[in-house]
């Protein structure tokens, strides 16, 4: 399969997603993340403000050329991604929360992520360049996010017994779909990944874990509950590369494939780190704490 017909699938492939994480939601859902706002605001923070902080700091321990440092500080300024929903959803997190923040994040990176990037394009390269997130990729987030989550949420409501029976088909299709779609996309570009992997596996993967990381142990350090913390991980850990490499290659954009290329590399390693996160903080103690008034959920 090309690049370019995986990056065309990849709407469809993470529209299916969507669709099966709806199927697991309702109402209620979001009615405790809107009484529990304290976590919202713990993640914005660290996503927002920590995560460029830290990812500065490992760009300039390791030294990176300037295109790759622009790219790391491209990742790290990028909004979390839709995929955070799946492993929340696999793992047991408050896929709620996720939905929410993915799309408050997507608001705010109109403003963050052009500001980050464009002082960083000026600090590491000297060039005169400016970039913008336009409106319409904002609204293409929010419909791929909600628009097939609002979909299988329809469908729960209305067909109860068709949404539970679809529920885990969906789950492993939407699993399948997505993978092969961005292994596809990634052989379609592999020598200009295989020419800089060298340089910045390292620090990816490093950024990854400490993302990763730092989304479970700050909800958790301000007492937020398990499944919250869950949710925070894979939202600060799982940040939306597609958006990323897309700034970076666009020829209306940062045009420049070198800089995409630390978003294409942690964009196939996220997979298999969140997974073996996600199974590493699955296995709390029992008893694990929820935030205080919340109704624990049922697992899926």
């Amino acid at each position: 399969m090309g690049s370019g017909l995986s990056l065309a699938l990849f709407p469809v492939a993470l529209g299916i997603v969507m669709l099966g994480i709806g199927l697991s939601l309702t109402v209620e859902d979001f009615r405790r993340v809107a009484r529990h706002p304290r976590v919202v605001l713990i993640c914005l923070g660290c996503q927002m403000l920590l995560l460029p902080v830290l990812c500065l700091g490992l760009v300039t321990a390791f030294d990176l050329r300037p295109e790759l440092a622009v790219g790391m500080m491209l990742l790290a300024a990028s909004p979390g991604g839709s995929t955070a929903g799946l492993y929340s959803h696999l793992f047991r997190g408050n896929v709620a929360l996720n939905v929410s923040l993915t799309a408050i994040n997507s608001v705010l990176a109109l403003f963050t992520l052009p500001l980050i990037v464009n002082l960083s394009v000026a600090g590491f390269a000297g060039a005169d360049a400016t970039i913008g997130l336009q409106f319409g990729k904002v609204v293409q987030v929010f419909a791929l996010v909600l628009v097939p989550i609002a979909i299988g949420m329809l469908l729960r409501r209305r067909l109860p017994t068709f949404a539970a029976r679809m529920h885990r088909p969906v789950k492993v299709v939407s699993v399948l779909v997505l993978a092969v779609v961005i292994v596809g996309a990634v052989l379609g570009i592999r020598d200009d990944v295989l020419a800089t992997l060298g340089e910045i596996i390292v620090i990816v993967a490093l950024f990854n874990l400490v993302s990763l990381a730092v989304g479970y142990l700050a909800p958790r350090l301000l007492r937020a509950g398990h499944r919250d913390s869950v949710a925070s991980s894979f939202e600060i850990g799982l940040h939306n590369a597609t958006l990323a490499i897309t700034i970076g290659m666009s020829p209306t954009l940062l045009d420049n494939a070198t800089m995409a290329m630390p978003s294409v590399v942690y964009g196939s390693l996220m997979f298999f780190t969140a997974a073996a996160f996600g199974v590493l903080v699955s296995r709390r103690p029992a008893g694990a704490s929820t935030p205080t008034g919340a109704t624990p959920q049922r697992a899926h």
